[in-house]
């Protein structure tokens, strides 16, 4: 009971400072109102049970495991090529640093220009911005892996790709997994402004829409359910990485 009755009180306390902000601002500005948790809960729950919103989601959320992917395809090579090679490293590391401290949404103009309207855009922000967790926590991964295991491995004669494969990879899986959460976490907050890049559907195309047709209501419904989302989000990687270590002899608690 105890496990549910402080985030719920937590809640409780969020939503009743959310109330009264309405009401202070209301009396200067009557369509404060329209942002309230009542009004947004009645939009809530006509949004949910229409169609349309979950087209969105899913729009998004195919963006969301595009991005991913190439961010990982991207992320963990270079993360296992600066953690076992000193001279990529120490050559990379400064260009590194200074592309992961660009907000990825300072890149918005360019990437319209060289790649059009439309989705390419949008995949491109999303895997720039989920890039830099990922190399980081292979990097890290890397750097902790028992010497021996590579030493042992090159005394059996295996090829830099068995090394790879058969040996680094597998004792590093849960640092990726740490920058997976990570990636997914950053990709979730970068995929809203991203969508307002001229595409038609999505949940940040979903809160211009609002906006523009001044549905209030209805735009906060849609950042509660946006929240919603990628709390879940986050859960379901949380759990798949716990999932895995407790998966792993010696690894994780019982």
């Amino acid at each position: 009971m105890g496990r549910w009755l402080l985030p719920a009180a937590g809640l409780a306390l969020a939503v009743l400072a959310w109330a009264l902000g309405v009401a202070a601002l209301e009396a200067r500005t009557p369509i404060a109102a329209m942002f309230a948790p009542l009004a947004t809960a009645h939009a809530f729950v006509e949004l949910v049970r229409g169609p349309d919103i979950w087209l969105h989601v899913a729009v998004s959320l195919k963006r969301v495991a595009i991005g991913l992917a190439c961010a990982i395809a991207v992320g963990v090579p270079l993360g296992i090529l600066a953690g076992m090679s000193r001279a990529f490293a120490q050559a990379s590391t400064p260009l590194f640093q200074l592309l992961r401290m660009v907000s990825p949404l300072s890149w918005m103009p360019l990437a319209v220009m060289a790649l059009g309207v439309g989705d390419a855009p949008v995949y491109f922000l999303l895997a720039f911005a989920a890039t830099w967790p990922l190399m980081l926590n292979t990097v890290a991964g890397v750097a902790q892996l028992d010497p021996n295991w590579m030493l042992l491995a090159r005394s059996l004669s295996a090829t830099r790709f068995e090394l790879v494969w058969r040996v680094v990879l597998p004792g590093i899986t849960a640092h990726i997994l740490t920058g997976v959460r990570l990636a997914i976490g950053i990709i979730w907050i970068v995929l809203v402004p991203a969508e307002m890049l001229g595409v038609s559907a999505g949940l940040g195309y979903f809160i211009l829409d609002t906006r523009d047709r001044l549905a209030y209501s209805e735009l906060m419904a849609g950042i509660v359910l946006i929240g919603m989302l990628g709390y879940l989000l986050d859960h379901a990687a949380r759990a798949a990485h716990a999932r895995w270590l407790h998966a792993r002899p010696g690894q994780g608690g019982d």
